[in-house]
């Protein structure tokens, strides 16, 4: 169950867990304001909380609104498509042939059979992409659980929209979006060990900083990019 509280022209969404701690995040693509809280804690601590980081939340919405949108995908000859943080020019190959998609030079040769529409088209490129992630992720997964020390159970790839990654650690599982395939490769470890840190460490605290520090010492340099990179199109949901 959700609980609103309004604050001026801020209204925060306060959803109450079997958690410790105040978590606070500001969601895109206009952000929107979420509180989870433990069930013990009353609405009146939450909203002294809540005020002394109005500075913060305001700077985030900012931030959030100016970024940077990328157009929707019309799924044309010679328009822009991404792989692996590479920039390639689409080339449509009307073809008696399993769908495919392959990457020759700076073009990125997508197979239909004749007379699909872009609405296949897209179902291909996506499809692609997840099918990128899946074979990354593996050999990652295997290079940094003799590291860490951590065993990943099973692991999901997901078209998420307001997150690159996430992680259950009591099902010791971790999902990463299925988008991270249009970026370096480095960032798509650097989400996969995020998420792998938190098997060790739930909460995003000075324990958790530390391992990313001891692990990847460039992480914040990754996570700036990740944080700085165009949006979908589309409206984000949380």
């Amino acid at each position: 169950m959700v609980t609103q509280l309004n604050l001026g022209e801020i209204a925060v969404d306060v959803v109450f867990k079997d958690i410790k701690h105040v978590h606070l995040t500001v969601h895109p693509p206009a952000g929107r304001v979420r509180i989870s809280a433990p069930r013990r804690m009353g609405l009146d601590p939450i909203r002294v909380f809540v005020i002394s980081k109005l500075d913060w939340i305001k700077k985030q919405q900012t931030k959030l609104r100016e970024q940077e949108r990328e157009t929707p995908r019309e799924y044309l000859d010679s328009e822009s498509h991404y792989a692996w943080g590479k920039r390639y020019l689409l080339k449509i190959i009307e073809c008696e042939e399993a769908p495919s998609i392959e990457l020759k030079h700076d073009q990125m040769l997508l197979r239909l059979r004749p007379g699909a529409n872009n609405k296949k088209a897209q179902a291909v490129v996506e499809e692609w992409y997840r099918e990128q992630i899946k074979e990354a992720v593996p050999p990652l997964i295997t290079k940094w659980e003799s590291v860490m020390g951590v065993k990943v159970a099973r692991f999901f790839v997901r078209q998420m929209k307001t997150r690159w990654g996430s992680c259950t650690p009591r099902r010791r599982s971790i999902r990463i979006n299925t988008n991270l395939a249009k970026k370096p490769p480095e960032l798509l470890e650097y989400i996969v060990v995020h998420e792998m840190a938190h098997l060790i460490v739930r909460h995003h605290n000075g324990r958790f900083t530390s391992i990313m520090d001891r692990l990847l010492p460039h992480w914040r340099l990754h996570r700036r990019e990740l944080n700085s990179a165009p949006f979908g199109h589309e409206t984000w949901r949380y």
